[in-house]
């Protein structure tokens, strides 16, 4: 990535010389017309392939809003809601009976993937008419091939959030007020079109950088699309073409650094492990993320994942927070008593303490608390310790379980000890592996009722993990959800398989709860209906489509 960062800030500098040798400073140049870009040269198509991929990770890595990080996790059958902690944007989002047409998270998350949508669309468009000299027609057609990747990637978000929703091929030129809806139909032969493009014209994994977009990539999207169609063969024909391609394997063994305790499972998550020139074999698209402190320009913002994800430890005395721990987390969500009781079988690898942390030690080592140093921190019941001398006591508060001492997952943890504070969470993001191939597989072969096929399929991920394998008699789609969450908890958009897969209602209703508990504490699921399972049309795009009628979901 640091090699794209002198990449645009080469182009800047070129550009600025040539307009200052070519053009008086007092010529006036309109700046507010709708123009999209003419890439007439290569290392214009680099600069705007690299703003596709700045604009991607804004998503993800997003400073001020925490809470809009949990509106695809919460409300679903993984997570509650510790009271007061997961709120601004992420509220309507377990709070159904508040999801309105003015919802703030779904109007940011429509802006940001039609912006997407338009950068795409400008240089798809430049692809297509472009006579510049310093290119081959290859490279044409991989830039191309790029953007065609990210446009069908935010289409497919549109379409599996919003339903029908106007369809755009070419870059705006001028203001629009008179946008009209699509159907679903219609997109989704876009969408294929556009992934069939990027599979027949990206490299492969290890013939592109590997922080730019490869033909695995594009397979892996395309089956999950045909999944989300119907079209089960075609989805299992792209994943045996990822499993077969001799590209990736499974982690089964530690790799990199393993003087800290670890196992192959949580190796992939551990700072330095993410990306495959570390020894992640299993890695098909990875987000990169430098620390800017290291790296100026190494993140877009400052990612939020640990503090949503981590638990807030670090608020009971005696507690710091630490390398083991994760770092500093805030518990703006809790895993619900089904992740953290009944989910995983005896021995499996994905919850060992390496994935899924679940009991504390008091580790400060102020003197002040000595007395209590190394021991468990108690879960669950109010206990007070005796410090000993003129330090007091320590209390611990049974309540401490909501977010403090909750159990939560490893997989965002990230500690640098310049900054015990964390404002930032600097790791890269794994984004697709290996591992969830064999699930959409698995997948795919149940809707067409090879059992046996789909239980081999989870086998290899359940043999990986020292899980009890599986039969054809266990292989349900509930099953098959199930072993999808002891998988990919905290890495898949939880929200969009749920209803991808029709299940939403059923599984949050029924894994989740629709009560209050531990005394008001804890949030669950409240006012789910029908008509929640497809966001609101953003009430200010309706109000500024003033020629034509945009229409809103039902139930809005």
């Amino acid at each position: 990535m640091k090699k794209y960062i002198r990449i645009i800030l080469s182009a800047g500098v070129i550009l600025t010389i040539i307009t200052a040798c070519s053009k008086s400073f007092l010529d006036e140049e309109v700046l507010d017309a709708y123009a999209p870009s003419t890439l007439d040269n290569k290392l214009g198509f680099e600069a705007a392939s690299i703003g596709l991929y700045n604009h991607y990770s804004t998503a993800l890595t997003t400073t001020w809003d925490q809470t809009r990080l949990g509106m695809f996790q919460l409300g679903t059958d993984i997570l509650w809601a510790p009271m007061g902690r997961s709120n601004g944007d992420a509220r309507p989002y377990f709070n159904y009976e508040s999801l309105t047409s003015t919802d703030a998270a779904a109007e940011k998350y429509w802006d940001y993937l039609y912006t997407l949508i338009n950068n795409a669309n400008v240089m798809i468009s430049n692809a297509d008419k472009t006579s510049a000299t310093d290119m081959t027609a290859a490279e044409v057609a991989a830039y191309s091939s790029e953007a065609k990747f990210f446009r069908a990637w935010a289409y497919n978000q549109l379409v599996t959030f919003w339903g029908d929703v106007p369809l755009l091929t070419a870059p705006l030129t001028e203001p629009k007020t008179d946008f009209t809806r699509n159907a679903v139909s219609e997109i989704n032969t876009v969408i294929e079109s556009d992934l069939l493009y990027a599979i027949n014209n990206l490299g492969d994994i290890d013939a592109v950088s590997q922080a730019r977009a490869n033909k695995s990539m594009a397979r892996q999207l395309l089956a999950t699309v045909y999944l989300r169609v119907g079209k089960y063969a075609d989805a299992e024909t792209q994943c045996t073409a990822i499993i077969t391609s001799g590209k990736f394997s499974l982690i089964t063994e530690r790799y990199g650094d393993t003087s800290n305790g670890g196992d192959a499972f949580s190796d992939m998550f551990r700072v330095g492990k993410q990306r495959r020139n570390q020894g992640n074999t299993e890695a098909i698209w990875i987000l990169e993320q430098e620390n800017p402190a290291d790296v100026p320009g190494g993140s877009t913002n400052y990612p939020q994942q640990r503090r949503v994800w981590g638990g807030g430890y670090h608020d009971v005395p005696g507690m710091t927070p630490c390398d083991t721990l994760g770092g500093r987390g805030l518990g703006r969500v809790r895993l619900n008593n089904w992740v953290v009781y009944e989910l995983y079988d005896d021995g499996d690898m994905r919850n060992s303490r390496y994935s899924l942390h679940r009991q504390h030690y008091f580790n400060n080592p102020d003197a002040k608390y000595a007395v209590v140093y190394g021991q468990p921190v108690p879960y669950g019941q109010d206990v007070t310790f005796d410090l000993g001398g003129t330090y007091g006591t320590l209390k611990v508060n049974a309540l401490d379980t909501i977010y403090k001492l909750a159990p939560y997952t490893l997989k965002w943890g990230h500690f640098d000890p310049r900054d015990t504070f964390g404002y930032g969470m600097w790791k890269d993001f794994v984004l697709m592996r290996l591992g969830e191939t064999y699930l959409l597989r698995a997948e795919a072969r149940f809707r067409q009722n090879d059992l046996d096929g789909a239980a081999d399929d989870i086998n290899e991920l359940r043999d990986r993990a020292r899980a009890p394998e599986v039969t054809s008699g266990d292989i349900t789609l509930d099953f098959i959800l199930d072993e999808r969450a002891r998988e990919l908890l905290a890495e898949e958009n939880r929200r969009e398989t749920l209803i991808r897969t029709g299940t939403l209602i059923e599984r949050a209703t029924r894994l989740n709860g629709t009560t209050t508990l531990a005394n008001g504490n804890i949030e669950t699921t409240n006012g789910l209906e029908a008509h929640h399972v497809l966001f609101p049309i953003p009430q200010a795009e309706i109000d500024l489509n003033k020629d034509a009628d945009l229409g809103q979901n039902d139930g809005y």
